[in-house]
């Protein structure tokens, strides 16, 4: 029996996450070579609305799409797979957003031979600037990684690692975005008590915070260079991180990325 024909991208699962790379694709495919699967019918709406994207049942998606990108929560992508295991073959590429969830655990819920690859993209991707981490499991090619990859650069950059490492990417650029809004939360509560308005204060804090990323980023330069570039002997930037380290921050952040890693692991469990 001859194998239907299927081309475009089918987004499983249509919440923040969902939405954000559901954005990308049509802001890069156009609406046309992308389908939404939804349950909720108030939330299928909005996207269909805001997106102009069609949205069908898992099987018949599964049907017209090559690609399904299964962006459900973790505990929930056991059930998505009980649905969605007898409608993919080996024809199609399954990529998985679902934060702890293996590609093996995957591959055992579906048809011996469907290629999956495992990703953890980041809420960036909202705004095109997302940090996508993907790794291949035991059927995906090196076509099914270019693929993926070229999926997920429509909202940021896209880089591979092994498997292995998918739960220290998870707790570091995953859940990073977080220790960047709280640290953000942070500084701006500080200038509102040395007497600055909140609006001040927030875009002095957001534009040194693109500003200082994009030094390191186009720079190149070690983020300890950057640093004692600005820090002065004796001055104002010196008192505050002598009171950083006394405060103990650099090993708060280190045991917070390390806790993330170890839930990201737990969440992985069966």
């Amino acid at each position: 029996m001859s194998r239907p024909e299927r081309s475009g991208v089918a987004v499983v699962g249509g919440g923040k996450m969902g939405e954000a790379l559901l954005a990308g694709l049509v802001r890069r495919r156009g609406p046309e070579g992308v389908v939404v699967c939804e349950r909720s019918e108030v939330r299928a709406a909005e996207l269909t609305a805001r997106h102009g994207v069609q949205v069908l049942g898992l099987a018949e998606a599964a049907a017209r799409a090559r690609v399904l990108l299964l962006a459900v929560k973790p505990q929930d992508i056991g059930t998505l797979l009980g649905l969605l295991a007898g409608h993919v073959d080996d024809g199609h590429l399954v990529v998985s957003v679902a934060a702890g969830i293996s590609t093996a655990r995957i591959e055992a819920a579906l048809p011996a031979g469907v290629p999956v690859v495992r990703v953890m993209p980041n809420t960036p991707a909202l705004v095109d600037e997302g940090m996508s981490v993907l790794s291949a499991g035991a059927h995906a090619g090196e076509e099914d990684l270019a693929e993926a990859e070229e999926l997920l650069s429509a909202v940021g950059r896209v880089r591979r690692v092994p498997e292995a490492q998918q739960d220290a990417v998870t707790a570091l650029s995953g859940s990073g975005p977080a220790y960047f809004f709280y640290a953000v939360e942070a500084l701006v509560d500080a200038g509102v008590l040395l007497g600055l308005s909140r609006e001040l204060a927030t875009d002095l804090v957001v534009q040194t915070a693109l500003g200082s990323a994009v030094m390191l980023r186009e720079t190149g330069e070690h983020p300890v260079a950057l640093r004692e570039a600005v820090t002065s002997p004796g001055g104002t930037t010196a008192a505050a991180m002598l009171e950083l380290e006394r405060q103990g921050v650099g090993a708060a952040l280190i045991a917070a990325v390390e806790a993330a890693s170890e839930r990201s692991r737990e969440l992985g469990s069966p």
